[in-house]
């Protein structure tokens, strides 16, 4: 028998298009007696055995053949999405691909897909050879004419284009592929995981946890997705969400992959032990900046640390921090204008810079959001405690009852020792009462407290220098106060409270006549008098023979007595016009009396007026008033004066 895989010779001078050059065999005759000899059939002869009446059948086949014929110069990345899907479906059917190849692998075997013939998704026979697949893949799963995909060879022709995007890094793209996959069929676990990989890598996290949930409930405790569902929370600032998902993974987990949700935990414990325990707020900031350093890229930090920030910043109680703690509760309440928690931080901000009645309006609108919740009860009471009492003080004051104002001002105190504002002006209030009641190491103390709980707080340093002048200290007094001009010179009233001070130093460098009589200096005519009388008595010289102190003593009580007993004196020594230097009146003028007489010889006003004669009439004069009452050198005077012109110093020379 001849062997039908045997080359068959070559006849000479072949035609290519001649019937022996087709390499078709002729078919067996319809006769079983007949033979036909094994040879190939000529082109002729099919032409002769297609009947005639099948034109159309045979040009269809020749055209549908030409259709399926791809042009050889084109490039497979010119072919059309869908092809290219197709094409990409049936490369990765035997070995399916999850996007993220660097997390860890189930650890049980993927299940084999059945073998489908590209058309229907059947098996095919071991006697039939598989039909070729379609040109081009539907757009969608149901179509009129031509082949259609089942479901999930659909699915999967979407899943193999999403993880072509995904590689390319086009996850908006990939998303969208995805999402076909899961329309085409949404009980796969792998389609879920696979788009929640390109949230994640398109910084869309709240998505991607969904879909990661989604994904474990229809496969529970597959190694993957867990792995991918804890790096979510981690990714979202849930760091105990994300440690429980861990667990729940067999074998466990390294040390590595847990580390980014543990350091994230132990910062957020870090920050409320700090807020518990009243340390400082800065160390509450440090340990949330540490914690957000594990979040994902453009995620905002939630909302819980965001409260934390802002209590952290209202411990500090500065004024910047005060700031940056309304800023806080602003941002919240622009995601949610009714958040009590957030009307309730931007409303202790209000209350410690000292707008209570905002305060309370915020305290106010949080209990008409939650009536149960107690943080607003407890500031709003608070608020409404401290200002009824603040009122209270006040009017004590104004009404001259200091003591009583001390006692209300000591009681408000304790109403919230944590409000560094409040307490502050408290302390200030209270400092200007003692300094009625003459305590005045008291007051400088309660100053003292004040600046340290409000460095900046001006006016306690004003007052605290006042009470160091009336305790004695006029020079640290002056110090004081030139310090607040170099710290703001445009400080209201700074100036004039200098001069004051430098007044109130020179006087008390001369002889204290109210300190040498013990007596205080708003005493009374009967009081000093009195004093007098007991003094002298004491001191007489008749009473120390031979004590020159004594004597000196006595010297001193009548001075005194003198000047205090009279108002005119009296006024001019408290004034301290005393203390001013002839030379200072007439500013130094050439010819005058600027350097003093001559010789250097001082004048004071008494040897002036006694020099002038006590006489009047002279031109452009000086006129010394002290506000209508008789002048200080005597009943004339100097005349003259204001007739011609010459300057006037009302109440005594300008100082």
């Amino acid at each position: 028998m001849k062997n039908l895989f045997s080359k068959s010779k070559k006849l000479p001078n072949q035609d290519p298009g001649s019937p022996r050059h087709s390499t078709e065999f002729s078919t067996p005759p319809s006769s079983p007696d007949k033979k036909s000899p094994k040879k190939p059939a000529r082109d002729g002869d099919y032409e002769r055995r297609t009947s005639p009446s099948r034109p159309k059948a045979r040009h269809t086949r020749s055209d549908s053949k030409s259709s399926r014929r791809l042009s050889a110069g084109s490039h497979p990345l010119n072919r059309p999405l869908e092809e290219l899907r197709r094409s990409s479906y049936f490369n990765t059917m035997s070995e399916p691909m999850d996007v993220d190849r660097d997390s860890p692998v189930s650890s049980s075997p993927p299940e084999k897909s059945p073998v489908a013939n590209g058309l229907n998704g059947d098996d095919h026979k071991e006697d039939a050879p598989p039909l070729p697949p379609p040109h081009r893949i539907p757009t969608s799963p149901q179509q009129e004419n031509g082949p259609q995909l089942s479901p999930s060879a659909d699915a999967e022709a979407y899943k193999a284009a999403g993880n072509k995007f995904f590689k390319a890094k086009e996850y908006s793209r990939a998303i969208q592929e995805y999402s076909k996959a899961i329309d085409a069929d949404s009980s796969s676990s792998t389609y879920r995981s696979n788009r929640a990989a390109a949230y994640m890598s398109a910084e869309r996290y709240a998505e991607a946890l969904e879909d990661c949930k989604t994904a474990n409930e229809l496969e529970p405790n597959n190694t993957k997705i867990l792995h991918r569902l804890a790096r979510v929370y981690t990714s979202l600032g849930q760091p105990q969400e994300a440690l429980d998902t861990y667990s729940q993974i067999q074998p466990p987990v390294s040390v590595k992959d847990k580390a980014p949700a543990q350091s994230m935990m132990q910062h957020i414990k870090q920050a409320e032990d700090s807020l518990r325990t009243g340390t400082s707020g800065s160390m509450v900031l440090h340990a949330l900046d540490q914690a957000a350093r594990n979040l994902g890229s453009g995620v905002d930090m939630p909302r819980k640390w965001k409260l934390m920030r802002g209590e952290a910043y209202l411990k500090m109680g500065n004024v910047n921090a005060l700031g940056d703690a309304q800023n806080v509760a602003m941002s919240l309440l622009r995601s949610n204008s009714q958040d009590p928690e957030a009307l309730v931080l931007r409303g202790r901000a209000l209350y410690a810079q000292g707008d209570n009645e905002k305060a309370i309006q915020h305290f106010r609108q949080a209990l008409s959001c939650d009536p149960d919740f107690k943080d607003a009860v407890k500031y709003l009471r608070m608020v409404q405690k401290l200002d009824r009492m603040k009122e209270e003080g006040n009017s004590s004051f104004k009404t001259g009852k200091y003591q009583q104002a001390v006692d209300t001002y000591t009681q408000a105190l304790e109403v919230d020792p944590l409000n560094k504002g409040t307490n502050s002006k408290i302390l200030q209030n209270r400092a200007l009462c003692l300094s009625k009641l003459k305590k005045h190491k008291e007051a400088i103390a309660d100053c003292t407290r004040a600046l340290e709980l409000d460095p900046s707080y001006t006016k306690a340093r004003k007052t605290r220098a006042k009470a160091l002048g009336e305790s004695g200290d006029w020079e640290e007094a002056v110090r004081e106060l030139k310090s607040i001009q170099e710290a703001n010179a445009s400080e209201p009233g700074i100036a004039k409270d200098i001069r004051n001070a430098e007044m109130e130093l020179k006087k008390s460098k001369r002889k204290d006549y109210y300190k040498i009589l013990g007596v205080e200096k708003d005493a009374g005519d009967n009081e000093i008098k009195k004093a007098y009388r007991k003094l002298a008595i004491v001191h007489h010289p008749d009473k120390n023979p031979g004590d020159e102190e004594a004597a000196n003593r006595f010297k001193d009580i009548g001075e005194a007595y003198e000047t205090l007993s009279d108002p005119q004196k009296r006024q001019r020594y408290d004034s301290g016009e005393d203390l001013i230097d002839p030379s200072e009146m007439f500013g130094g003028a050439s010819g005058g009396f600027g350097g003093g007489m001559p010789g250097g010889m001082n004048i004071s006003p008494e040897m002036l007026f006694n020099m002038m004669g006590g006489g009047g009439g002279g031109g452009g004069g000086f006129s010394f008033s002290t506000g209508g009452g008789p002048s200080p050198f005597g009943a004339a005077g100097m005349g003259g004066a204001g007739r011609r012109g010459g300057p006037q110093f009302s109440k005594g020379f300008p100082f």
